[in-house]
């Protein structure tokens, strides 16, 4: 049997029962009340009611009650589309809120593979240093808005033109080409440029790729030393910077890899740098942006300027030097 239909006159303003949402979400989730009163560890009756309410509350009907089945209208889907990541992102902010209070804590928001591959690999100096401040990296390619969101700072790659005001830039890049040093044995020595066809070469793959992306391909660096046509043996494609890396580590071609990323495994031979005359220069730099509600908080200064520490570090590494006609900071102080 459906459920009743529910007038308008009925619809109400006031903010909807938490319960209720939950009760629905559990609903709609299993399509039985019965499965879902277990799950909230309520009678099969409680549930009824709450859901009655939800659908009094709304002034629609939710679910079609059929005799041996429950199906979601088109408002109840709907709702479910909306009404699911709230709650699961309120729930989140409750369990962070439980596991933060009294505590000291940074927030920061990176994409994958700066986090695993210079982010991560450096933190454990800071917490040394640091044994009363949490940490929490959510890596990933989402750009979070910081005047709105629960992080406190981003660690953003990004032209100057697309580094938002007050960013501060940490470093530069340089493309260099590279490879697992023992893929080079037995291999015939690189002397030239164009001797770079007789390997694998690994690209950022279509799939994952915009156009800043461009400026960091194979193609680019042939342009750029007059080989335009030059096809090598094969290629290899990889969606994400960290892979193309670690398919270098493996031995698995040859990567135009970004310095700042790369600067440790060089250092420590696992990778060997190819023709280190042939670097090409990005246009792209690596920016660090602070919220504005999180700038004044003691465990956040300390973060920055350990991260500076950090970057400063990475700049001699790699030889950057910034350009003199852009700002540091992009405020100006």
């Amino acid at each position: 049997m459906a459920s009743a239909e529910y007038s308008p006159a009925v619809l109400r303003t006031r903010p909807v029962a938490t319960g209720h949402w939950r009760a629905f979400l559990a609903v709609a989730r299993h399509l039985n009340f019965r499965a879902a009163a277990d799950e909230l560890a309520l009678t099969q009756s409680a549930v009824s009611r709450q859901i009655q309410a939800l659908e009094e509350e709304v002034g629609v009907a939710l679910f079609l009650r059929h005799t041996r089945a429950v199906e979601l209208t088109s408002a109840g889907a709907q709702l479910q589309r909306a009404v699911a990541p709230a709650l699961e992102r309120m729930d989140a902010a409750v369990r962070l809120v439980r596991q933060t209070a009294g505590r000291r804590s940074v927030a920061i928001t990176t994409w994958a593979s700066f986090a695993s591959m210079w982010l991560i690999p450096r933190m454990e100096e800071f917490q040394r240093d640091n044994p009363g401040i949490d940490i929490r990296i959510d890596a990933s390619d989402v750009q979070v808005d910081l005047e709105t969101s629960d992080v406190d700072l981003a660690l953003r790659y990004a032209m100057p033109s697309g580094a938002t005001q007050g960013g501060t830039r940490l470093f530069g890049e340089q493309l260099a080409v590279v490879a697992s040093p023992w893929l080079l044995k037995g291999s015939k020595p690189l002397r030239t440029p164009a001797d770079v066809a007789q390997f694998t070469l690994i690209e950022a793959g279509d799939a994952h790729r915009t156009h800043y992306l461009e400026y960091l391909s194979w193609r680019r660096w042939f342009d750029t030393r007059d080989l335009t046509k030059l096809q090598p043996q094969r290629w290899l494609y990889f969606n994400y910077a960290h892979q193309i890396v670690q398919a270098a580590l493996a031995g698995q071609g040859l990567a135009l890899a970004r310095m700042p990323l790369i600067a440790d495994a060089l250092a420590a031979g696992d990778l060997v740098e190819v023709l280190p005359g042939h670097r090409i220069d990005s246009p792209l730099s690596y920016w660090l942006m602070v919220g504005p509600r999180s700038a004044h908080r003691p465990e956040i200064k300390a973060f920055c300027a350990w991260l500076q520490v950090q970057a400063q570090a990475t700049r001699e590494a790699i030889g950057d030097v910034p350009d003199p006609d852009l700002n540091d900071n992009l405020d100006g102080s």
